[in-house]
């Protein structure tokens, strides 16, 4: 049990047997109707959510009723299982082989007579239709409890109906009734397609397995008397003090209490190269020390930790589907009653209106039930998304929702916040002037008004005054921020002091400076500050013009800072001097034209961001901007969006690519076989890879150059 972003308890389970999106879509649909909310089903990584809501159920009520749908809930260490998925499979070959040689040796008039016998093709028969019987009639039975009815229904059909017909023809002694090779060779082949669809699948999320593989077991608590304990991960708590040496894992998040080294956060933050850590630096949990003894004191573990956000974000991310998907998942819901409504109607129009025999319009129908393939629709964009969002994630870019995928490639206006994100944000006082001659308690009162901003230049005057004079104690301060505009504090005695920009100075007011204290209208303190660009904004800004999108700087800084920075890379379009409420409204603007992205990372940011079509804000950004973005640049660089974008665009492109192959093949396919020009045998081959072909395509995304 965790808690997820919005404050609720959340309960996952680990459930085994679900094949394809249907399966997922089943046990959803249980829980939501037993009261359940926050339902969140995932066949690809096996896991179920949901939180209690206005359901009353106990916890092994609801791992029966999943049960009960034919799936199993895991537990922790599940038992070693004998009859898996891969021995059904070499059983049912086993048995099937012989009578599909026969078959084709028959063809060519070489079949011995004693494998052409029925009994002895029943006998061949029957291991891989039990196998069948028990593993499609299962999830089929399964899948029509769930209310939505999967591709094991076609199956099961289709291989009982041949099987129940090649009895008859058995009682009868009719050879031409006998089918038994197209049953063990229709179940043969499903489970084969059903094998290499898993180990794709299992390749679209290489990035949840890189992720999880990065998680410490243990770690090695220091207790107060100095000795070291060696602990399991679960167990640890903020404020506890570790050991770390040269080679381990980081076990947590913390903070560099003693020591010195290199660490390898390539994995976490798709930076190449190793940073190096002194004394006060963060540390992330999952990151290498490559270098190094350090001791580091925990200050988040378990789901609250950065490596935890990750693959949370990397899991979910298919939660929230793109529209492009929506069509799709309403014609599998209706997909198999229709596909069996079209397999009667072949065999009764076949016979009766077409004077086919029975048996010949029997075939037909069952060539119609195997070939035709729903979860190539329901895994279109599911396996596209994971493989595309493990990538992103390789690349230090979390994506929040498969829907903001989507959103990513079809971005056409890109505004930028000057101070943190095209810029350092790490300023240097330049000058500092004290008109009244009152420097170290103007100092003092600075250094404590900007405690409380987690602002960029708060943090930078801050450190900037640690090393400038300052009185020793101060009066008592009441301090509260307004956004946008500075820090106001009051004393004892009801003197109000302000900081801010030149927004707090009378009209007319000489203004050469940045940030201004003032005593009532009085100035105390005058700064002027100076900061760098990031590296390759210039670049970063050509890049983005090449792909055909338009930047723009939105800034609450001064006008000539923001025009000097906006000729320096290279941008046409900026709004300067711009408060929290005014950025909003230049943001409706510029959306109403085209789609529109905001980057920032301040809590200035976060309104913009949620109003803009897609927030992107950096991972050092406030907890606010990161809350309210869908995108979050792990370097705090914007020099990935480029290629980010261009990964977003190449992800879009093969789930419609996959949506084309879905129902392209089925709309094709399902006819030939109704008309009777395809056998149920190579219907059940061609429904086999049809899958195969989806996910294989979603796994060449993660190769395409972009």
């Amino acid at each position: 049990m965790f808690t997820n972003n919005m404050g609720k308890e959340l309960i996952e389970l680990k459930v085994d047997g679900m094949d394809c999106n249907n399966c997922a879509m089943s046990i959803s649909r249980y829980l939501e109707r037993k009261g359940l909310e926050d339902v969140f089903v995932n066949f690809q990584t096996k896991e179920v959510r949901f939180a209690s809501g206005k359901g009353d159920l106990s916890l092994d009520k609801i791992k029966s009723g999943i049960e009960k749908l034919g799936y199993t809930v895991l537990e922790e260490e599940p038992p070693v299982v004998f009859w898996t998925f891969e021995r059904k499979l070499l059983v049912s070959a086993l048995f099937t082989l012989p009578l599909l040689l026969g078959h084709l040796l028959m063809m060519i008039g070489l079949a011995p007579a004693w494998l052409m016998h029925p009994w002895v093709q029943l006998a061949f028969t029957l291991p891989p239709f039990i196998i069948g019987v028990l593993h499609f009639g299962r999830s089929a039975w399964s899948s029509l409890r769930g209310g939505v009815p999967n591709m094991d229904v076609l199956i099961f059909l289709g291989s009982t109906a041949a099987f129940v017909y090649s009895i008859i023809g058995l009682v009868l002694q009719n050879p031409d009734y006998y089918f038994f090779e197209t049953v063990a060779t229709i179940i043969t082949l499903v489970l084969l397609g059903n094998w290499l669809e898993k180990r794709a699948v299992a390749q679209t999320t290489t990035a949840i397995g890189e992720l999880t593989q990065l998680q410490a077991s243990t770690a090695r608590r220091i207790l107060p008397s100095g000795q070291l304990q060696e602990i399991p991960v679960k167990e640890l708590r903020a404020g506890l003090l570790l050991q770390i040496n040269e080679g381990d894992r980081i076990p947590a998040d913390g903070t560099l209490e003693q020591g010195e080294g290199l660490v390898d956060e390539s994995m976490l933050t798709g930076e190449s190269l190793p940073v190096a850590k002194e004394l006060s630096a963060e540390l992330i949990g999952g990151s290498l020390l490559l270098k190094g003894n350090l001791q580091m004191k925990v200050t988040a573990s378990g789901k609250n930790t950065v490596l935890e956000q990750m693959l949370e974000l990397v899991k979910t991310a298919q939660q929230d589907k793109p529209p492009i998907q929506l069509l799709a998942d309403r014609i599998s819901a209706i997909f198999v009653p229709v596909v069996v409504g079209i397999a009667l109607l072949t065999f009764l129009l076949g016979h009766f209106a077409f004077g086919l025999s029975a048996t010949q319009a029997l075939m037909n129908a069952i060539a119609v039930l195997v070939i035709s393939c729903p979860c190539a629709m329901g895994l279109a964009t599911p396996t596209a998304v994971m493989v595309g969002v493990g990538r992103l994630a390789k690349l230090g870019v979390l994506i929040k929702g498969g829907r903001t995928v989507e959103q990513l490639a079809s971005i056409k206006n890109i505004v930028f916040d000057k101070t943190g994100t095209l810029t350092t944000g790490k300023f240097r006082v330049e000058k500092a002037e004290y008109p009244t001659g009152e420097m170290k308690m103007a100092n003092s009162l600075v250094w404590a008004m900007e405690q409380y901003s987690s602002h960029p230049i708060a943090v930078s005057l801050r450190e900037a005054l640690e090393g400038m004079p300052r009185e020793d104690t101060l009066p008592t301060i009441r301090v509260e921020e307004e956004r946008g505009i500075g820090m106001t504090a009051v004393d004892e005695q009801g003197v109000r002091y302000r900081l801010g920009s030149k927004r707090l100075l009378q009209t007319g007011e000489s203004c050469d400076g940045d940030i201004f204290l003032l005593r009532e209208t009085e100035v105390l303190a005058v700064f002027k500050l100076g900061d760098d660009l990031k590296p390759d904004v210039d670049k970063t800004i050509k890049a983005l013009e090449m792909q055909g999108r338009h930047s723009f700087i939105l800034s609450g800084d001064r006008e000539d800072k923001t025009r000097a920075l906006a000729e320096k890379i290279g941008i046409e379009h900026y709004h300067a001097e711009k408060l929290p409420a005014e950025k909003l409204s230049i943001i409706k603007e510029i959306s109403k034209t085209e789609p529109t992205a905001m980057v920032g990372d301040g809590i200035n940011d976060a309104p913009a961001l949620a109003q803009a079509d897609l927030g992107i804000s950096l991972s050092s950004a406030s907890q606010v901007a990161i809350q309210s973005a869908k995108v979050i640049l792990l370097k705090g660089r914007i020099d990935v969006l480029p290629e980010a974008i261009s990964i977003a665009e190449k992800t879009v492109q093969t789930i419609r690519q996959n949506l084309f192959w879905a129902f392209a093949y089925n709309i094709v396919a399902i006819p030939i076989a109704a008309m009777g020009f395809l056998n149920p045998m190579w219907g059940a081959l061609f429904m086999a890879f049809s899958d195969v072909v989806v996910i294989g395509n979603s796994i060449r995304l993660k190769y395409k150059k972009v």
